[in-house]
């Protein structure tokens, strides 16, 4: 029997799923195309990631099977893995294989969405397309160069692309799991494959998403569609303004945005869902702003981030006898997750500890990755990422250190959760965050001054074993301590939290900008906390290591 030409991943939900979503990459693709956008669509939709590749053939079998493109065996191994109805998403040549899908299969399609694809990608007379001999080229080029062949497509897609040379490297690490026939055949497919007729007949809703800055499929192509489906009902085409053909990488809000519209799962009317007392954008945002200056204010976080790793130290050596292997595997653990990596200062101790292991720092905030490549530009990945919804496939990382980012979580089932399903068998996080007594005086002071939330909340040890003890899969241990920090003046901590971009961030918080007066009435409570040292500041910090079982 062949072997299946399409493999899987399911990404339940992390709130109330309102639908099941298939996703489809391109050519020479695999699922990791999507990982930026799969944090948007998992708030409010089941997602199951596709990896799909022509079978690999021979030049005798080839001859033997004339006639036969080896797509319909494709489709077959797409379907058995799917949901029995789903809205299909496909990106690039994607886009055809779930057009035809749709049409081949018309009761397990609640609806279809094509990103950055053309229902033919050939021009034909009036129908806008690349030119034939381009095309033509690219495949003689692959049968030449295939390295060579790939890259220059990666600049194609990725051309217009804010970070166009990174999302190049990333497309041609993508296409490693394709041989050269299934390239081959899956190039012949995007040069021969022609789904325009199959449109218009289709009964489910479509929309048809285009990149303003599409260096393969021409704009001209927009309003070829949409008159092409003028007269069929629930039909629609969108430009996707400044997006080169890569996206899902370089535009993944707007193309998120644009799918929850169409699905019909609006957020915001989610009444049910349950309320976050942070917005992760606030903290993005507040985080990317402070990147540039944070290192020079964030004397705590190193230490804190220093005695975790003294932590990883002690238990690593008590099981391997301090030879830094796994001792569940036996093994050198291959990968390293930075999760909350902020400006990667972590970075070399970590690749220190576990040499030859691959590195990946994955943050919320985009300023803090932009400052952590500059600081560290060789060797390393960054991703953007939530640590509750992580754009990771399961299993694929050994250890996880985080250091003092698990505090703006507020759920901490979707946690621990993500952290088991990434990890791992065998695998461990080690983490430290705060707890519910940080700034305590802080709290104190405002309270004295007017009863407003001016301190971010955080979770309690307690309900952190208590969660983790319900979790499938994970073990925690936890240590608590208190650090006490000494200031001169309140002002001080106000500018210290306001640099490192901690400030209050709560969604309970006072609108608009704190009056002189209870300013001035929280500093003065505030002094009776002084002490001969200086005015005191609590931080409870929390200190974990949870274990993939």
């Amino acid at each position: 029997m062949p072997d299946p030409q399409a493999r899987c991943e399911f990404l339940p939900a992390q709130g109330q799923p309102r639908a099941e979503l298939v996703l489809l990459h391109g050519w020479a693709s695999s699922s990791a195309c999507w990982r930026p956008v799969l944090a948007f669509l998992r708030m409010w939709a089941n997602v199951t990631l596709i990896d799909w590749r022509p079978a690999a053939v021979s030049a005798v079998s080839a001859v033997a099977n004339a006639g036969d493109d080896g797509l319909q065996s494709v489709l077959d191994d797409i379907l058995a893995l799917t949901p029995a109805r789903a809205y299909y998403v496909g990106w690039s040549l994607g886009g055809q294989l779930a057009t035809v899908l749709a049409a081949r299969a018309p009761q397990r399609v609640a609806g279809l969405v094509t990103v950055a694809s053309n229902p033919r990608f050939t021009a034909d007379g009036s129908w806008p397309g690349v030119p034939p001999a381009t095309l033509g080229g690219f495949q003689a080029s692959l049968a030449a160069d295939a390295a060579r062949t790939l890259r220059r497509f990666a600049v194609l897609q990725s051309q217009g692309g804010a970070t166009a040379a990174t999302l190049a490297r990333e497309w041609v690490a993508q296409s490693a799991d394709w041989s050269p026939s299934s390239l081959a055949r899956g190039l012949q497919w995007l040069a021969e494959l022609d789904t325009h007729s199959l449109l218009p007949a289709l009964t489910c809703p479509q929309q048809h998403l285009l990149a303003q800055c599409d260096a393969l499929v021409p704009e001209g192509a927009a309003e070829a569609l949409s008159d092409l489906l003028a007269n069929t009902p629930g039909a629609s085409v969108q430009m996707l303004a400044g997006a080169p053909h890569a996206v899902p990488a370089q535009t993944p809000v707007a193309l998120a945005d644009a799918l929850a519209v169409f699905v019909g799962a609006a957020l915001a009317g989610a009444a049910h869902a349950e309320p976050a007392p942070v917005s992760k954008q606030a903290i993005a945002q507040s985080f990317s702003r402070a990147a540039p200056r944070y290192d020079s204010v964030a004397a705590l976080q190193r230490d804190v981030g220093e005695r975790l790793l003294r932590d990883i130290s002690s238990n690593d050596n008590a099981s391997d006898g301090g030879t830094g292997e796994s001792s569940s595997s036996g093994n050198s653990p291959a990968t390293v997750l930075d999760l909350g990596c902020g400006t990667g200062f972590f970075q070399p101790h970590l690749m220190a500890r576990y040499a030859g292991a691959a590195y990946l720092g994955l943050d919320l905030a985009q300023g803090m990755l932009a400052w952590a490549r500059q600081q560290h530009p060789q060797g390393t990945v960054w991703v953007a990422g939530d640590a509750e919804s992580l754009p990771l496939l399961e299993g694929s990382i050994d250890v996880i250190f985080s250091s003092l980012a698990f505090q703006w979580c507020y759920r901490p089932s979707v946690l621990f959760t993500e952290l088991g399903r990434v990890l791992a068998p065998g695998g461990s996080c080690y983490f430290s965050s705060l707890g519910p007594a940080t700034l305590q005086e802080l709290r104190a002071s405002w309270a004295a001054a007017d009863g407003g939330q001016h301190v971010n909340d955080f979770l309690p040890a307690e309900v952190l074993q208590a969660v983790a003890a319900a979790t499938q899969g994970v073990r925690l241990t936890l240590r608590s301590e208190r650090i006490v920090l000494r200031y001169r003046k309140v002002t001080e901590l106000l500018h210290e939290l306001k640099t490192l971009g901690a400030h209050n961030m709560n969604s309970q918080r006072p609108a608009g900008l704190t009056g002189r007066q209870r300013l001035a009435a929280m500093m003065q409570a505030y002094e009776d906390w002084r002490e001969p040292e200086g005015l005191p500041a609590t931080y409870d910090v929390i200190y974990g290591h949870l274990e993939k079982i």
